[in-house]
């Protein structure tokens, strides 16, 4: 399929949602259970931050109750989170035929040691509770460390979803260790170019974001790497549409809404034809220096991981009750 196609089934799809799903995988940015029913998307994916707005949804309520009853009876705060973390994990997994992701603790995201024991600790809760390794990605900050631990998961069978990730070379450097899935995330590289260079506003096709997705989306269709690209962190449905065609794409319930609302056609932007070009393997100081020269990359990651942090504690003081 060529870059502005239509999409094949624009004729009889009612809704550039309905359109977008037969051409990428939509996946659903939230852990809201009743906006993922409404939306019917393949997948869903969750990290601390949509936890955290979950626990306050009335519709779990139970089982924050729940939790507060496993502190009570002496487990940790960290223990909680994760045994909660699975439990609307598994809930989700009875909604969406496909993946649910789950993030290991950013504040682990420099310790690979710590990332592989927590990694198998989460698969573990899952398969407790019924649910194969098949249907989960584990989420992973993409730290040298946190890629390092993917390699290893993904050997063992548990599949990895590297997220945060700003630039060519935490892309290429995933793919290079297996990862089944990379998470770019276009509306923040967008943020920081906004704020940056003072442009209040970019033409979708210049906008830095959907222009980063696009540039690693090619080099891993010319190089044939089959780790999937999805694109993440959208600020606009005109970004997502800008994306359309990628392998996967995860979009807040807001932006599903719009697309749901449109009933124009949909162009259909990348093309996914393979190729066979090979390349060196990144090596760590490329990696480091790559978020090191690369000042929005560099930001952007440590940003995202001190904001999942963040979240993190925030869910252990509502869980506590703690100021």
């Amino acid at each position: 399929m060529n870059p502005t196609q239509t999409a094949p089934d624009a004729a009889v799809a009612t809704d550039k949602l309905e359109q977008l799903k037969a051409v990428t995988v939509v996946v659903a940015d939230t852990g809201d259970i009743e906006a993922i029913k409404k939306y019917q998307p393949q997948d869903c994916t969750t990290n601390p931050s949509l936890i955290l707005k979950a626990a306050q949804l009335e519709g779990y309520s139970g089982l924050m109750d729940e939790a507060r009853g496993w502190l009570a009876a002496g487990e940790s705060v960290d223990d909680v989170i994760d045994r909660l973390t699975v439990r609307v994990g598994t809930e989700l997994t009875r909604i969406v035929p496909g993946n649910v992701s789950t993030e290991v603790d950013a504040r682990l995201s420099f310790d690979k040691e710590a990332l592989l024991s927590r990694a198998r600790h989460l698969i573990a809760l899952y398969e407790e509770g019924g649910v194969g390794r098949d249907r989960i990605l584990i989420k992973l900050a993409a730290t040298w460390e946190g890629i390092e631990a993917a390699r290893i998961l993904e050997k063992e069978g548990i599949r990895c979803n590297i997220t945060l990730l700003f630039n060519k070379e935490q892309a290429v450097a995933s793919a290079q260790a297996g990862a089944y899935l990379i998470s770019p995330f276009v509306g923040r590289i967008t943020d920081w170019y906004k704020k940056s260079t003072g442009t209040k506003d970019y033409p979708v096709d210049e906008d830095p974001g959907v222009q980063s997705v696009r540039e690693i989306y090619h080099h891993f269709k010319a190089h044939g790497y089959p780790t999937i690209i999805m694109g993440a962190s959208f600020r606009s449905a005109a970004q997502v549409e800008a994306l359309a065609g990628c392998d996967r794409l995860t979009i807040s319930p807001q932006l599903l809404g719009e697309l749901a609302a449109d009933h124009g056609k949909l162009e259909v932007q990348l093309d996914a034809e393979m190729g066979h070009q090979k390349e060196d393997r990144i090596t760590e100081a490329q990696f480091r220096y790559s978020l090191a020269s690369n000042a929005m990359a560099g930001e952007k990651l440590y940003e995202g991981i001190r904001g999942f942090a963040a979240d993190t504690e925030k869910l252990g003081q509502l869980l506590t009750g703690a100021e």
